[in-house]
């Protein structure tokens, strides 16, 4: 008995089987190619960054010190005479103001005698105050010039009496006038003594 193929085109079924072999026959060799050589076929992107470095340059510097140590007599004696300088100074601004207001006339006689007799007894009490304690004995620089600083506290003090005795005198302000000028030079040669001083001792 004769058999009848009933599709008249049995090509349109065997077309797509063998595309889909083609495929997986093409897949399967491209992954085994790719594993037996390692390969890694995802795609990645790379992202380069360039930085600028910039050279620095060390730069140390060296500080040489050198320390001088006091004996602590010594210490406590600068710093004495530190402080009266800053009396002195004091003192010679109370001096100048007085002056000057009464020179401006704005004070009475009275207040002005007052204020100037007040300054007598600052300056008695400055004078002590440079006598003692004074430096340790065992240096006799400092004991020497120590010596000077009195000298000129005690003619700082004879200024005061000096600028009281002008101000009741009877002429028209030339011996207050003078007495003033010696205090402020006296004054100035006491604070320059006490700088000498000092600078003498910091730097031996």
């Amino acid at each position: 008995m004769e058999t009848f193929n009933q599709d008249p085109k049995p090509g349109r079924l065997v077309l797509p089987l063998v595309l889909i072999g083609m495929i997986a026959t093409t897949y399967t060799f491209v992954n085994r190619v790719a594993t037996n050589n390692d390969l890694d076929l995802s795609v990645n992107e790379e992202v380069v960054v360039i930085e600028d470095e910039e050279a620095t340059e060390d730069t140390t510097t060296t500080t040489s010190t050198t320390t001088t140590t006091l004996p602590g007599e010594v210490v406590s004696y600068l710093e004495e005479i530190q402080g009266e300088k800053l009396q002195s100074d004091e003192l010679g601004q109370k001096v100048l103001e007085a002056n000057e207001r009464w020179d401006d006339e704005l004070v009475s006689y009275q207040e002005a005698k007052d204020e100037f007799a007040k300054f007598i007894e600052d300056a008695e009490q400055f004078q002590s105050t440079v006598n003692e304690p004074g430096p340790p004995n065992t240096f006799a620089n400092l004991v020497t010039s120590h010596e000077e600083l009195k000298v000129l506290a005690g003619l700082i003090y004879e200024d005061t009496k000096e600028l009281l005795e002008g101000l009741t005198s009877s002429d028209t302000g030339e011996r207050r006038s003078a007495a003033l000028e010696s205090f402020n030079d006296n004054l100035a040669q006491f604070q320059q003594k006490i700088d000498e001083i000092i600078a003498s001792a910091t730097s031996s």
